[in-house]
């Protein structure tokens, strides 16, 4: 009995094991990778119409060299239409050339480039510009007027000049994109073959058919790529469910995805969607490249149970174009991946929409038929319905999250109010590459300034990694309703207020009485004052301080007058007699 349980406890270990390790694959030197392979190497550049007055052309030439190369060029320019040639690179490489005296080359005062030469030395100029790509371009543009081209070459031997025109009919901006520069005809371009080995595999267990596809791509640390061109072809099955991929590359390593179509990325490295010019930044920590290690942390990162593919590349060349997906769909034909749209515009009158990534449109009403005119006023008490979208790539979704609005006034006192908003329900067939929000202009119906711009800061994410979009911004012209004059007020006397009306009634009385009473007191009236008298009701009662004789109600009117005289002369004989 003991001795089967031991041969059951032995066989689930075996089964465990087994189990375990078809979960992880070894890699294989020279195994054909069916999912991950290498492209022609189209690097960064442009190619345009623009010419300066003097008519001539301006290339610029990015020159990068590998680790082992020998960075050594030869430059010939002797049957060259006349040109301004800039040359940049950030290695220290040595150039022997041949010009003729319509070309004039420029390097940097700081340059790394070592031109060797015994004629026209007068044509080497040394200027202070940008080294980075869309800075160069943008100085160019500033100093010549505009860029004729602009070549990225990898590993260079030598370039001469074919002799014809280095100008491309169509657009006469430099917009920066990948390239091939087998394509420009006005020069010959020769440069030295790259050593680059692949090692792949695929685990025993593969995906389910419900089950995204993984894919794992790995660069170890000892080589010298550091840039990694990434493009989906077109026939993944990613196309129709989301496909994961994880990408493992020494620190400073940089993947440029250029048109993922529905994927979800992990990564120890800053990942670039330079269609949106959006950096996503590392998800992961893992400093081993043991292959084991990297494809357990990949199935932890996604949890998934098993990968497609595992691949795992060396390079001498800093920049690699790798195509994520099969080489040909069922029947054995090649896709090609769509082509990037690029990120990078040169400022200019005639392109300046492209510049903005994003725009907000304003509406009135919830249903977002209507957009308003930027020239119209709104009323501060009506509620304001915004919709802030980005450009559409193809099958890239991208979400745009606000994460806050301000209005700016425009008028001679600047003033910054916070704008709170409460964002909108939306469909995702309606707010594809788009995000809906309301707000209220209440706190703007006290102030003075009717010319506001609005602008909302927006956080653009992809696959669950956000990063900043930028901010976009919007005119806004408010003007203060027409206020209605307030109806009369309604009075409604209860029994509280019929008593208190009353009350109020007999104060004001009582408070007359006594007015009048210390009136009669400082006037000198009779403290007693009899009322039924005749006197007191007769106009001209004479205000005398003397004690009042007894009339008689019978007297005629006659008598009255009489009456009267004798009382008054009655009353003045005392008083002479006194004195």
């Amino acid at each position: 009995m003991e001795g089967r349980v031991t041969r059951f406890a032995l066989l689930l270990c075996i089964t465990v094991a087994a189990s375990a390790s078809s979960q992880t694959c070894d890699p294989k030197e020279g195994n054909e990778n069916p999912w991950v392979y290498l492209s022609e190497r189209e690097l960064i550049g442009c190619w345009t119409s623009f010419i300066t007055e003097d008519k001539a052309e301006v290339h610029i030439l990015n020159l990068n060299f590998g680790a082992t190369d020998g960075k050594m060029f030869s430059l010939e320019m002797t049957n060259a239409k006349p040109m301004h040639l800039i040359l940049t690179s950030k290695d220290t490489t040595y150039g022997l050339y041949n010009l003729n005296t319509d070309v004039n080359v420029h390097i940097h005062n700081d340059s790394t480039i070592a031109l060797i030469g015994n004629q026209h030395k007068s044509n080497i100029h040394k200027e202070d510009f940008p080294t980075q790509d869309e800075e160069l371009v943008k100085w160019t543009k500033q100093k010549f007027g505009g860029v004729t081209s602009f070549t990225t070459i990898q590993n260079l031997k030598n370039i001469s000049s074919t002799g014809t025109k280095g100008t491309k009919p169509g657009t006469q901006y430099c917009i920066l994109k990948n390239e091939n520069a087998s394509e420009k005809h006005f020069m010959k371009i020769e440069t030295a073959p790259l050593a680059s080995s692949f090692k792949s595999c695929s685990p025993q267990q593969q995906s389910r058919g419900d089950e995204a596809e993984l894919h794992i791509i790995n660069i170890p640390e000892n080589t010298s790529v550091r840039n990694i061109s990434l493009r989906s072809n077109v026939s993944l099955s990613g196309a129709t469910k989301m496909t994961s991929v994880f990408l493992r590359g020494p620190q400073g390593t940089t993947w440029i995805f250029h048109n993922p179509l529905h994927t979800k990325f992990g990564s120890n490295n800053d990942i670039l969607l330079p269609t949106i010019t959006h950096r996503i930044p590392p998800s992961v920590t893992l400093n081993s490249d043991n292959a084991q290690d990297v494809q357990s942390k990949a199935l932890d990162h996604f949890k998934a149970t098993t990968f497609t593919s595992y691949t795992e590349l060396r390079s001498e060349d800093p920049l690699v174009l790798l195509v994520l997906g099969r080489k040909g769909n069922p029947a054995g034909k090649t896709l090609k991946a769509p082509e990037p749209k690029s990120a990078t515009v040169i400022p200019n009158a005639a392109n300046e929409g492209q510049q903005m990534p994003l725009l907000m449109q304003l509406y009135t009403s919830p249903d977002y038929h209507s957009p308003l005119d930027p020239n119209t006023k709104v009323q501060s008490d009506k509620r304001i319905y915004a919709e802030i979208s980005g450009h559409t790539y193809g099958d890239f979704v991208l979400t745009i999250k606000v994460i806050n609005c301000f209005v700016h006034s425009k008028g001679s006192c600047p003033l910054v109010k916070e704008l709170p908003f409460i964002p909108e329900a939306c469909s995702l067939n309606s707010c594809r590459n788009s995000t809906r929000l309301s707000f209220s202009l209440d706190q703007l119906q006290e102030l003075t300034s009717t010319t506001w711009d609005l602008e909302c800061s927006v956080k653009l994410c992809y696959s669950e990694q956000c990063g900043d979009g930028g901010r976009v911004k919007r005119n806004l012209e408010v003007t203060q309703p027409c206020l209605q004059p307030p109806p009369p007020p309604c009075f409604d006397f209860g029994l509280p207020g019929v008593l208190g009306i009353a009350f109020g009634g007999f104060l004001i009385g009582v408070l007359l009485i006594g007015a009048l009473w210390f009136i009669k007191i400082k006037t000198g009236y009779p403290t007693g004052l009899d009322i039924s008298s005749t006197a007191a009701n007769l106009p001209g009662c004479p205000c005398s301080g003397a004690k009042r004789q007894p009339v008689s109600t019978n007297l005629s009117p006659s008598e009255n007058s009489s009456a009267n005289a004798s009382i008054g002369s009655t009353q003045s004989t005392p008083t002479s007699s006194m004195a």
